[in-house]
């Protein structure tokens, strides 16, 4: 089981403790808190943390301290539970970034699989780090002719079309584009692309 923490924050005193319960009974570290302010007061950002948070408090609702952890640069899982259907609301905490609203009563074994999820993010996140980095020092290596090249095969530009464009043999933009794919690490055009998006 990750060695992180599940915060749990509802104002509903019944919600908050079987949530704990059951959170710990499944082996995780759980701190809760009845108020989203004493939360954010109290909270600061680790590598490896989620958040069960109550859409509906009085004074400052669950996506009001979604915003303020984003403002603050906090990277924290969040998991939205809510009594409400309330469909716009979903989507506005999920365009943010949340990773799920459920909608209470909710099964708690959806519960457990979406916290485990959020760990199993994070943990491949730190594991695709070295590699990362390897990488982005492969970016920093590049010509400025290669950048040139690069950014062309980003716009969708064939070898053909990219050559013609900057005046030269489409031989040597292979050439190019081979030295590119060598130093960033990539084997097909496919991974330079999803590559660059995660860039």
């Amino acid at each position: 089981m990750p060695a992180g923490t599940v915060y749990v924050v509802d104002d509903h005193e019944a919600i908050r403790d079987s949530l704990a319960l059951l959170l710990r009974s499944a082996g995780f570290a759980v701190r809760s808190f009845a108020s989203p302010f004493d939360f954010l007061a109290d909270y600061r950002p680790r590598e490896l943390d989620c958040l069960v948070l109550d859409v509906r408090m009085p004074r400052l609702s669950g996506i009001k301290v979604q915003e303020r952890l984003i403002a603050r640069g906090a990277r924290i899982p969040v998991i939205f539970i809510s009594g409400h259907g309330d469909i716009p609301m979903a989507v506005e905490a999920m365009r943010k970034g949340a990773l799920d609203f459920l909608v209470k009563p909710f099964d708690d074994e959806a519960l457990l699989g979406r916290v485990r999820e959020a760990f199993d993010r994070i943990l491949d996140g730190r594991r695709r780090r070295p590699e990362r980095g390897v990488r982005l020092r492969g970016v920093a290596a590049l010509s400025e002719r290669e950048r040139e090249v690069l950014a062309r095969i980003l716009d969708g530009d064939t070898n053909r079309e990219v050559a013609k464009g900057l005046g030269v043999t489409s031989k040597a933009i292979e050439y190019h584009r081979a030295r590119v794919m060598r130093k960033l690490g990539v084997r097909s055009a496919a991974e330079l692309f999803r590559f660059c998006l995660d860039a």
